[in-house]
């Protein structure tokens, strides 16, 4: 029993100090636990606080490259503007004065005109006057014959009379009598033939003109295949040469021209015989040389840019050319070619400059003779076309020029002119004399061409040689470049008459022993003296 009492009554006093127990350990547990909990609390704010430390230095620096890199595009893009603002200002510079050319060339023109107007005004007044005194003339000249036939008559009658012989004896001679003045008259008589014939007819005036312009130059051929550009020390050949010789390897390949760098002191020689490439190549290097940077990749870049500079001065120089002719609805493709022209030379003379020159002399000769002032203009411009591309094809320019001007619908008038204006085939129209003669004017003009010292001086000598070869001849001088022979002959041995002979014979020797630029003029002169005095 008691044993029963002590096992219950344990029970009874063991729970409280266990729930006791319980409660201190909650309560420390709990402790542990916020204590816990506070630590990592803390770990994470110092890790956010380093992060937001971080992602703000961070930020910094992100803002900071952010504003070097934008004012590095900034910049960029107010050097691509400057420049193309550079660029914009020198191609209205360049408009400009275009512009001020062809005002210019306006003017000239206007001028041109209203002294042509006047001129023409004043022909007309003279015309009017002529055709008056040709009307009087012709009847005097008519009541003359009338006169002439009537006396002519008598005097026969009165011979057959006197002489007591028949018309025809007393004809025979008359003739026997006066074979010997009639040399002296010979003279004359070509004279008057040559007026007379100039008073035929308008159809017959224009072959007679035309035949006697009609005198082509010699075919020259010298071109200029190099161009020179100054550099401004001799340092800047190595940079030109480059590394290995990487940059001169890069500009012959891109322009396809022959940079030659000899010992010649600040100078770079350019060989091509493609005028347009070789103009490339040389805008490149002035470029190249100006800006300073020359590498490969700049030598592409320069080498793009100077073509198209180059294709636009082309267009512009075909369509200048036009205007300045007043030859117009060309092909497009055919104005390109025609400002080709303004990079070619022969024998030193500008292509496209001759091609102009012969445009104008052409139109004014046509204006002169009655031709087609259109055709001999549009022909002249358009006659050397084929040396825009003689170095690309093979052929003469002749013959590229009148596939080219084929190949553009030009008409067969036009073709026909270029074909026959270095006389490889006969000219067959008006036209086409006038061109060729224009061609020749054009090309022997004084100061048109160079011509070696060497060969102008030995045409002097043979030109004088020739004069100095006939009978009669005291001495001679070749004056005016080789365009004049001056003759002084011996008055004693060569009378008027022979003079004409003389001049003629030299004329034809000259022309059948020599080749010569233009026309020579053959002049002879006889004086003759005679002193005495008073005594």
């Amino acid at each position: 029993m008691g044993a029963f009492l002590i096992s219950v009554a344990f029970p009874a006093v063991f729970i409280p100090s266990l729930i006791g127990g319980l409660v201190v350990g909650f309560v420390i547990g709990f402790m542990i636990y916020h204590f816990a909990l506070k630590s990592k609390t803390d770990k994470s704010k110092r890790l956010a606080n380093k992060m937001v430390e971080e992602a703000i230095t961070e930020a910094k620096t992100l803002r900071k490259e952010a504003i070097a890199e934008g004012k590095s595009e900034v910049q960029k893009e107010r050097n691509a503007f400057e420049t193309e603002k550079r660029e914009h200002n020198a191609e209205v510079q360049r408009t400009e004065q275009r512009l001020q050319q062809r005002e210019s060339s306006l003017d000239k023109k206007e001028a041109m005109l209203e002294k042509k107007e006047t001129t023409l005004d004043a022909k007309l007044d003279n015309i009017e006057e002529i055709k008056n005194n040709l009307a009087a003339q012709q009847e005097e000249i008519t009541r003359k014959k009338q006169e002439v036939s009537q006396a002519h008559q008598r005097m026969v009658e009165e011979l057959e009379k006197v002489a007591q012989l028949s018309k025809e004896d007393a004809k025979a001679q008359l003739i026997e009598a006066i074979e010997e003045d009639a040399k002296r008259d010979a003279a004359k008589q070509v004279r008057e033939i040559e007026a007379k014939a100039k008073d035929e007819g308008d159809k017959k005036a224009r072959e007679i003109v035309a035949l006697a312009i009609q005198r082509c130059a010699v075919d020259q051929s010298s071109e200029i295949t190099v161009s020179s550009v100054n550099l401004p020390s001799d340092e800047m050949k190595g940079r030109i040469i480059g590394r290995e010789g990487r940059n001169i390897k890069a500009l012959e390949q891109a322009t396809g021209v022959d940079f030659i760098i000899d010992d010649t002191p600040d100078t770079v020689v350019l060989s091509a015989f493609d005028p347009v490439r070789r103009e490339i190549a040389r805008v490149t290097l002035e470029k190249l040389i100006s800006d300073g940077r020359i590498h490969p990749g700049r030598i592409e870049d320069i080498v793009a840019k100077s073509t198209k500079e180059i294709d636009t001065q082309i267009k512009d120089a075909g369509e200048n050319a036009m205007f300045e002719t007043g030859v117009f609805n060309l092909n497009p493709e055919l104005v390109k070619l025609l400002g080709r022209l303004k990079f070619r030379t022969s024998y030193g003379q500008n292509v496209l400059k001759h091609s102009v020159e012969v445009a104008l002399l052409a139109g004014l000769m046509a204006s002169e003779l009655g031709a087609n002032v259109n055709i001999c203009k549009r022909a002249g411009l358009l006659h050397d076309i084929g040396k825009s591309i003689d170095h690309e094809t093979e052929g003469t320019h002749i013959s590229i020029g009148v596939d080219i001007a084929k190949k553009y619908r030009e008409n067969d008038e036009i073709v026909h002119c270029i074909a026959a204006h270095h006389n490889d085939i006969d000219p067959q129209t008006i036209e086409a004399v006038i061109v060729q003669c224009a061609d020749a004017i054009s090309g022997s003009r004084p100061g048109a061409r160079r011509e070696s010292l060497e060969n102008y001086v030995k045409r002097l000598e043979q030109l004088e040689s020739i004069a100095n070869s006939h009978a009669g001849v005291e001495k001679s001088f070749a004056i005016q470049a080789g365009r004049e022979v001056r003759i002084i002959v011996k008055p004693e041995v060569v009378d008027d008459a022979a003079t004409v002979f003389l001049a003629r014979d030299i004329a034809k020797q000259i022309e059948n022993e020599m080749q010569y630029p233009g026309q020579i003029k053959v002049n002879v002169i006889r004086e003759l003296r005679s002193v005495d005095y008073a005594k």
